[in-house]
């Protein structure tokens, strides 16, 4: 086969139907082949970060590996943010990058859109994806490509793939095993012994404890496993908590969830009930400062826990390697556990309401209104930005129908409204986008393309003039300005519904009215410059602390 081919192909047997990407010389030849009939569906955006962003969330909400095609150099270059925020949160891409033919390489000179030299692109793909290959050899091009995905699909992180232009109409030979190929990926099976006494120790451990807990990280998410850990927490009783990053993982109205784990910044219900666990099981959560809320893991997460996540399992100080999280799971599910009935409240980090609609809405409002808003609207997932709307967000309650997608460890402004729209493409679920004016202006004009694709996001834009979650510790308040956009006129001019609001009631309206549009639309809410969400309220003190404690006296 020619290597454009047997790529489309290959992607379409995966199950790929979705293509993110622009279009540049030095991939024109292999783009047009992605667009051909009976190809893929083709998702265009006005910038490379814009197409990186709407691909991590069409992987993160449907489970599928997105895809990304992109020029070589300026396009490479601008999607290499995206990727990394895909790399360290566990989202599986590939990236699709064309490049110079070999007779251009031979004349010595710089190619246009080169930066130091023709393979420094590739160079810096290394160092955020978990594989990547320069396809350039006709003999391993069709192993190389298979390859790359097994890897992507095994980290469950970006891979890379550069394949430059004079490479497209190479004919290529395909190996038999990958013809007979039926299109599944399967993820690597664990060493049987070791897990057998990873799921022995750990039951042992479980059924001798008398407040046990467990934690859910974002392996949940990638490893296909949340609905298993659904059933192991009803078969143990115990109550259960989502980490940041796997927020929505755990179902958010299940009676045995009790919220979101943020470390020293947690609801107090919840901060006292981790320290009180004589045993905490964390199925896939990672250590990060963002899951522990800027501290230090507590004692009872250290001494008294069980951690599976990235192919291991440490029983307090035992650790058992090569044991996946699917795995284990399943077989704690076949296991003889002891079952609790502990009573269990879900809590939040939002104070009592002020009496009265008709008064200036504040970021608080917002979050207690959207929450009454999805529990009315079940199939609505949302989206939240990096800053105060991914603080914020950790306080949204979206119905058990509907996802919660947010970066929540590498937070780079920009994901939420391409990653929103990307992620309505693969579900089909309207997304409420919940963003600041800091990040709308990075990447929002990209909701423009909304009626293209027939996609119809809620953007609920906090507007507070700036960058508003460094106001309480800046010294140089003028550096956090932005020019203020009139937002609402602007989902007007761009196809949509425009709502600009200035009180409770206005804000609940708007959210109806929002609701019965076909249109995709933008709600701009005006808040004070320094009105902040009360989870970022609680970690800017609790930062202050910190600094306060390691500065000389």
């Amino acid at each position: 086969m020619k290597l454009g081919d047997y790529l489309v192909s290959y992607l379409k047997k995966l199950g790929v139907s979705h293509l993110f990407g622009i279009p540049g010389d030095l991939v024109i030849n292999l783009f047009l082949k992605f667009g051909r009939p009976r190809g893929m569906k083709i998702i265009t955006l006005s910038h490379e970060p814009g197409v990186g962003f709407a691909a991590d969330g069409y992987a993160r909400s449907t489970g599928r590996i997105g895809v990304v095609c992109v020029t070589y150099g300026a396009g490479g270059h601008n999607t290499v943010n995206p990727v990394a925020g895909s790399f360290s949160e566990r989202v599986p891409l590939l990236v699709i990058s064309g490049g110079p033919g070999e007779e251009e390489r031979k004349l010595g000179v710089l190619i246009h859109h080169q930066a130091r030299e023709i393979e420094s692109q590739f160079r810096i793909y290394r160092e955020v994806t978990c594989a990547a290959r320069l396809i350039d050899d006709p003999l391993r091009a069709a192993t190389d490509i298979d390859e790359v995905i097994r890897a992507i699909w095994h980290n469950q992180q970006p891979g890379y793939l550069e394949i430059h232009r004079d490479m497209v109409e190479k004919e290529i030979p395909v190996p038999k095993h990958i013809i007979a190929w039926d299109g599944n990926l399967p993820f690597p099976p664990s060493d049987r012994h070791k897990l057998d006494e990873a799921v022995r120790d750990t039951a042992q451990r479980f059924n001798r404890a008398h407040r046990p807990l467990v934690l859910v990280g974002i392996e949940a998410y990638r490893y296909k496993v949340a609905r298993d850990i659904v059933k192991l927490v009803e078969k143990m009783g115990a109550p259960c908590c989502a980490s940041v990053l796997a927020k929505g993982a755990f179902p958010m109205n299940h009676p045995l969830y009790m919220g979101v784990y943020i470390g020293a910044i947690s609801p107090k219900e919840i901060r006292k009930r981790v320290e009180k666990a004589d045993l905490i099981l964390s199925l896939g959560m990672l250590l990060t400062d963002i899951e522990l809320g800027g501290s230090q893991p507590p004692e009872a997460l250290r001494n008294r826990s069980i951690w599976a996540v990235d192919h291991r399992v440490n029983v307090s100080f035992h650790t058992y390697t090569d044991v996946n999280l699917r795995d284990f799971v399943h077989g704690l599910l076949r296991a003889e556990l002891k079952t609790r009935h502990e009573k269990v409240a879900y809590s939040d980090n939002l104070p009592k309401p002020r009496p009265g609609l008709d008064r200036r809405i504040r970021v608080a409002d917002v979050l207690r209104e959207t929450n009454r808003f999805l529990a009315k609207h079940k199939k609505i997932m949302v989206v939240a930005e990096s800053g105060d709307s991914l603080f914020g967000g950790i306080d949204i309650k979206v119905s058990d129908d509907a996802p919660y997608l947010a970066q929540g460890f590498y937070a780079s402004m920009g994901f939420a409204v391409p990653g929103a729209i990307g992620a309505q493409i693969g579900t089909g679920l309207r997304p409420l986008i919940l963003t600041g004016d800091g990040g709308f202006q990075m990447t929002g004009v990209e909701i423009a393309h909304a009626p293209r694709y027939r996609v119809n996001p809620i953007v609920v834009l906090l507007n507070n003039g700036g960058w508003g979650i460094f106001r309480p510790i800046a010294k140089r308040q003028d550096l956090l300005a932005l020019p203020s956009w009139r937002y609402a006129e602007l989902a007007k001019l761009w196809g949509g519904a425009g709502y600009r609001v200035e009180t409770v009631a206005d804000f609940r309206r708007a959210l109806e009215q929002a609701a019965k549009s076909s249109s995709f639309a933008i709600i701009e809410a005006m808040i004070g410059q320094r009105d902040l969400s009360p989870i970022s309220v609680k970690y800017i003190r609790a930062s202050a602390r910190k600094a306060e404690i390691k500065s000389p006296a």
